[in-house]
């Protein structure tokens, strides 16, 4: 056999390897997810309902998630840039066995309808052609105003449902993009949102006059960041001044480093460098500590 196939047949085998890896690392992480919700659930059935939100902007297409008998405080979950797709229903299914009702938005119902990736795991970040589909979704998101116009609407959408205990605050959580959404949130609607949780957001601290920090001041909510360990490594000093700013505004938050990468949370994350993002056991610590912030600021 020639070197030439031989190096062939050991790429094919590596990529192929490298493909199952990522296949079994999305499917444990699933499971993982709903999984963990098991015994909750089968105590309490949840109702699942596609839902339309009239925005000003237009009607967006939503998940509405709920436990199927009595009330419950609200929860609006952020997604990151894939958007509305299984593993944030996931999250929902999740949360909501808890004991809240959820909302979970397609943020980028301006441009498309969700899902508008079918297949998360599979992307390629180094692809100039992948990341080529990310700006017409996000740059509309990104217009002054637009993500507190919706916040605000789904916040109203929640208040509005039966199965929404309005005497409760709402929580909000979200990822990667989605944690500057849930700054924005907490500031547009400070009188509802009593809880807001970002895990590995991004853009948090900018040099931008409108940087989510900076919004602390109208934030009324208990605040939970979680950092990523490479988003911490390329802005350091962005924890302190997350810190700083909070505490300035006397908002009690708790800002905490993971030792893993941006994206950890989500079990449908793309490899990086042949190796899963994902990470089972700061995802569970980061959900403990979600649980933890709405049953104490949304009780």
């Amino acid at each position: 056999m020639s070197e030439d196939l031989k190096r062939s047949e050991a790429t094919q085998e590596t990529a192929v390897s490298r493909r199952e890896f990522g296949a079994v690392s999305l499917a444990a992480g699933l499971a993982a997810v709903t999984g963990a919700r098991g015994a909750q659930a089968a105590e309490r059935p949840l109702t699942e309902t596609e839902v339309t939100v009239k925005t000003p902007d237009g009607n967006c297409d939503a998940v509405f998630i709920h436990p199927a008998t009595g009330t419950y405080p609200g929860v609006l979950i952020w997604p990151d840039a894939f958007g509305l797709r299984p593993a944030m229903r996931q999250f929902a299914r999740r949360i909501a066995a808890d004991g809240y009702s959820v909302l979970v938005p397609n943020p980028f119902y301006r441009t498309a309808k969700a899902p508008v990736f079918d297949n998360p795991a599979s992307f390629n970040f180094d692809n100039p052609e992948d990341r080529a589909k990310l700006p017409p979704l996000t740059g509309p998101l990104q217009a002054a105003g637009a993500a507190e116009k919706d916040a605000v609407a789904y916040v109203a959408f929640l208040d509005a449902q039966k199965e929404v205990d309005k005497t409760k605050k709402i929580g909000t959580q979200g990822y990667c993009m989605g944690g500057a959404l849930v700054v924005r949130t907490a500031a547009a609607v400070p009188d509802r949102i009593g809880a807001g949780a970002s895990f590995h957001g991004g853009g948090l601290v900018t040099d931008n006059p409108n940087s989510p920090h900076l919004l602390a001041p109208k934030i009324k909510a208990r605040m939970y960041f979680g950092i990523a360990a490479n988003d911490d490594m390329r802005q350091p000093d962005a924890k302190d001044k997350l810190k700083a700013a909070f505490a300035a505004a006397n908002v009690p938050a708790e800002i905490e480093v993971y030792g893993s990468l941006h994206g950890w949370c989500v079990p449908d994350m793309p490899l990086q460098n042949g190796k899963p993002i994902y990470n089972m056991a700061d995802a569970e610590r980061a959900w403990g500590k979600l649980v933890a912030l709405y049953k104490a600021a949304l009780a």
